[in-house]
């Protein structure tokens, strides 16, 4: 950094403008200066430095409002994506217990059978593996991925069931209750 900037910066923030020094010594003075549309003079007077103060005190104004803004936003991002979430596991509850209310045997047994189906297919590509029969490596990591998703969506979502029941029943039982 110049020499010129240096004392530039030392000045600025000896007389409180510590906003103001740090952005001219991370961006350099004319980028500043391009920035807040005022000169700073090399060796600023006091009327200088009153000015200047009242520009970065608009300035950090400014930027907590943008940071406000900012956490605003992601509090309304996260709370969105919460509501996503749900809306997606009630959704999920809602078609489940479509399929259990159904005449259909198949759409009854859908989950319980697809598990039934991947996990026996794990353990035969265990067992033939146990004998030295090379089994392809991408077929026995798919086959295991396709497991943890039935097992987290079968047993997950039989808790997500079992909870949006006892919910549903303890709102009944509170609308019953004089």
């Amino acid at each position: 950094m110049p020499p010129i900037i240096t004392s530039l910066v030392q000045t600025l923030a000896v007389n409180g403008l510590g906003l103001l020094a740090g952005a001219v010594q991370a961006k350099g003075k004319e980028f500043i200066e391009n920035k807040i549309g005022v000169c700073i003079p090399e060796n600023p007077s006091q009327e200088d430095l009153i000015k200047l103060k009242q520009l970065e005190i608009e300035q950090e104004q400014l930027l907590l409002q943008y940071t406000l803004k900012q956490k605003e936003l992601e509090i309304d991002e996260s709370k969105l994506l919460a509501q996503m979430h749900r809306a997606s596991q009630e959704s999920t509850t809602v078609r489940w217990q479509s399929d259990m209310g159904s005449d259909s045997r198949l759409s009854k047994n859908i989950r319980p059978g697809t598990l039934v189906y991947i996990l026996t297919a794990y353990l035969l590509f265990a067992l033939l593996s146990a004998m030295g029969i090379n089994i392809n490596e991408a077929y026995v990591r798919l086959l295991g991925e396709w497991g943890q998703l039935v097992m987290l969506a079968y047993f997950g979502g039989r808790s997500v069931e079992k909870i949006f029941e006892m919910r549903v029943n303890g709102k009944l039982q509170k609308e019953q209750t004089p």
